[in-house]
Order: C-alpha cells, then sequence, then structure tokens
C-alpha cells in the first residue's frame, strides 16, 4: 500500500513539473484541425473550433482595460460557448451579428450537439431570408432551426437577418427568452422604465428589458440612457451571456469540476466534490483564476473556496471562485487572575463555567467564562473551590488553562 501511495505522489509531482518545464503550451496548445475553412466553416463565428480544442489565451485582449468583463470572456471561451477568430484573437470591440448572438444563446443553452446534429443542420427554415442563410451562413442552420424550437424568435419575425448587427434591445430579449423567461416579460409590460430614451423601447419590448434589469444581465448608461438600438460588442455580449448562464434553470455544467478547496501545493489543487470523494487537478501556470471577479494566481485560493474548474488535456485552464471560504475567526488571546466565586457543571459533569472575583481600582468585579471542554488544569485540582486564587488563559473569552495558585 505505502509502494503505491508513493508511487501516485511521485507521479503527480512528475507530471506538475513537466507541466511548469513546458509551460503553457500543454494546456494551451493549438489543434490544426479547428483551423478549417470549408464551406461553412468562418473564423468569426462561434463553433469554428474542433471538440478537442479550447481557445483561452487571446493576443488582443487588454486584461485591464476588459476587467469588467474578462471573467465572462474566459469562462464561455472556456466552455466553447463564445471564443475566438481561430488565429489568436477575440476581436471584443467588434459588432456582433444576430447569428453569432443565436449560435452563442444557443450552446449557452447546452444545446450545441442538438445544433451541429445532421437533423437540425438539414432543416428548411420558413424565414423569408432562409435562401440567403444557407448559401451564405450555412454554419447557422442548425442553431436557428433549434433557437426557433426554443422560443427564441418572436411569433411576428419573419427574417432572421443574420449580417445584422446584434442591438442591445434584441440581444437583450433574446437572453430573456434563454432564461424561459417569456411569463414574467409578458406580465411587466406596462412598467415604467425610468431611462430618459425609454420612447424608443417598443411597448411590446418593454417587460423583456424590466425582466433583464431586475436578473441585472444588463445596466442602463451613467446619462440614465438604454440605448436600445446600439449595436452590441463581443465583450459586451460575452457580459450578457455570462450573467444569463449563472441564472440558467437547471442546467448542469458538464464541463466542469466543481467542489471545495482542501490543499493547494505548487500548481496542484485538491478539492473534494459534492459526492465525497477528492481529486486532485493540475493547473497551467497561466490558468485564468478568478476570486471576487478579479484574476489571481493560484496561492490566491483558500482552504474551504468552492470552486469551478474546467480543463483541457486534463489540465485546468481556467477556474472560478463560486462561494469564498469562511474567513478564520480572529483569536483574542487573554489572561485573568481572580479568587473564585463559583464553578458550573454541564450533563457530563464536566467544568463548564468557572465566575471570578478580581479587584479592579480598589472595587471588587465579577466575570465569568466559559471553559473549553479540553481545559487544562495545572496544580492541585481538589483546590478549585470557591476563593481560591487562580490565573485563567484562554482566547475569545473561552478558558483553555487554569493555573491554581
Amino acid at each position: 500500500m505505502e509502494k503505491k501511495s508513493r508511487f501516485k505522489v511521485l507521479t503527480v509531482s512528475a507530471l506538475a513539473l513537466a507541466l511548469a518545464v513546458g509551460g503553457p503550451a500543454a494546456a494551451f496548445a493549438k489543434d490544426d484541425h479547428g483551423k478549417g475553412k470549408g464551406k461553412g466553416h468562418d473564423d468569426h463565428k462561434p463553433g469554428v473550433q474542433a471538440k478537442s480544442n479550447v481557445t483561452i489565451q487571446f493576443k488582443d485582449i487588454d486584461e485591464k482595460q476588459l476587467q469588467w468583463a474578462l471573467q465572462y470572456i474566459m469562462g464561455l471561451a472556456s466552455k466553447d460557448v463564445f471564443s475566438g477568430d481561430g488565429k489568436g484573437n477575440f476581436l471584443p470591440q467588434k459588432k456582433v451579428t444576430r447569428a453569432e448572438a443565436i449560435t452563442a444563446a444557443v450552446r449557452l443553452m447546452g444545446l450545441k450537439d442538438k445544433a451541429e446534429s445532421a437533423e437540425e443542420k438539414a432543416t428548411k427554415l420558413n424565414f423569408t431570408d432562409a435562401k440567403k442563410i444557407e448559401e451564405k451562413f450555412p454554419w447557422a442552420v442548425g442553431y436557428i432551426a433549434v433557437a426557433v424550437e426554443n422560443d427564441l424568435f418572436s411569433e411576428t419575425e419573419t427574417a432572421v437577418q443574420p449580417e445584422r448587427p446584434a442591438d442591445r434591445l434584441w440581444a437583450t430579449t433574446l437572453l430573456v427568452k434563454a432564461l424561459k423567461l417569456d411569463g414574467e416579460a409578458k406580465a411587466k409590460m406596462n412598467t415604467k422604465l425610468d431611462f430618459k430614451d425609454a420612447d424608443k423601447i417598443p411597448a411590446g419590448s418593454v417587460g423583456y428589458v424590466a425582466v433583464a434589469l431586475e436578473k441585472k444581465l444588463i445596466a442602463g448608461y451613467d446619462d440614465r440612457t438604454f440605448r436600445p438600438n446600439q449595436p452590441v460588442t463581443r465583450a459586451e455580449l460575452a457580459a450578457l451571456l455570462g450573467r444569463t448562464d449563472e441564472q440558467l434553470p437547471d442546467k448542469e455544467d458538464k464541463t466542469a469540476v466543481t467542489g471545495t478547496v482542501t490543499g493547494i501545493s505548487n500548481n496542484i489543487v485538491t478539492i473534494k466534490k459534492k459526492d465525497g470523494t477528492s481529486t486532485a487537478l493540475i493547473v497551467d501556470p497561466n490558468a485564468f483564476i478568478f476570486r471576487n471577479n478579479v484574476r489571481v494566481g493560484v496561492n490566491a485560493l483558500v482552504a474551504g473556496d468552492l470552486v469551478l474548474a474546467r480543463s483541457f488535456n486534463n489540465v485546468v485552464v481556467y477556474m472560478e471562485v463560486r462561494k469564498e471560504a469562511e474567513p478564520a475567526p480572529v483569536k483574542v488571546p487573554f489572561v485573568d487572575v481572580g479568587k473564585i466565586s463559583y464553578t458550573t457543571m454541564n450533563a457530563e459533569l464536566r467544568l463548564s463555567t468557572i465566575t471570578l472575583i478580581k479587584n479592579v481600582n480598589g472595587a471588587d468585579q465579577i466575570v465569568t467564562y466559559n471553559v473549553a471542554s479540553n481545559v487544562v488544569i495545572k496544580g492541585d485540582v481538589s483546590k478549585l473551590q470557591k476563593d481560591q486564587v487562580v490565573i485563567v488563559k484562554g482566547e475569545n473569552q473561552v478558558v483553555q488553562t487554569i493555573e491554581i495558585q
């Protein structure tokens, strides 16, 4: 048993060492299979990378400027919901087309495999621009078909307009529908929106905006405008998708491992999963780790943190702290001297409290302390009675040591 245990430790350590020496290439390696340029394959569209590849390192991402969206971008990229152009760029300021937004929303709902099935790809769409979609956006056919099946379009929409930039109002409505909150949206159609440009929001869309604001999917601008017709950038859509992802009902994230951190050693994090089993995760040195929405190093994790981790090639490339560990209580030591006034015992006939009379500035003062169950008594225990002088020591008003004088 001992030899097997040592072999396991050595194996994990060797993997960690190989990773540290090899650098991020081991986890963030490119996959040539994700570079296809054939019919229906466009590097600027979600879904261009092969299923075996995850791209999470983007050369055009300025982490300081995009701090507000960084966790969302990396989280979505790590689960292949919304990624880059296949050339190492995320293009955060690029406007998002409706086809791209629909594709990302369907993936967010966990329906990627269905959308990319032969059956859905062969769907004959009933939109007026169906022929254009089939000819110019064949990669989107299955996604649009699944979007229709899941009520992501309104009954009055006759065209998809796949190349049209997705504006704030359209994207907001799409994601509220993805959350299956149509009922709530319709119940809020008469809400008075507190925006200076509220008159630019159609009456039939007011409820969707109200729900999105309530769920904190989107917010207005500092000048109290909503700007419903303003095109959404890729970074903005990532933030919208990320906030929606956090609220999707009954959604199990099969791409991730979730558990409580129990140990951290170099770039190996041990977590205890909900089923009680433990697993050691090797973390890439350049992994994106977020704690309190800020990117941190692996050493910033704390035992007790509830984390979600996603891996590529068996190495963690993304991790987020879902719930921070409870801070350890502050230990306040104390020492006190006095005469025993009285003591109490618990049901197990163990010392429970001790009350002392001590002199403070010429006057008697009475103070009562709880006594730890494992209290250490130094001296003749038989003298532990009324009027005996004792020195008590402990932390946070709980006596841990009693010295009989």
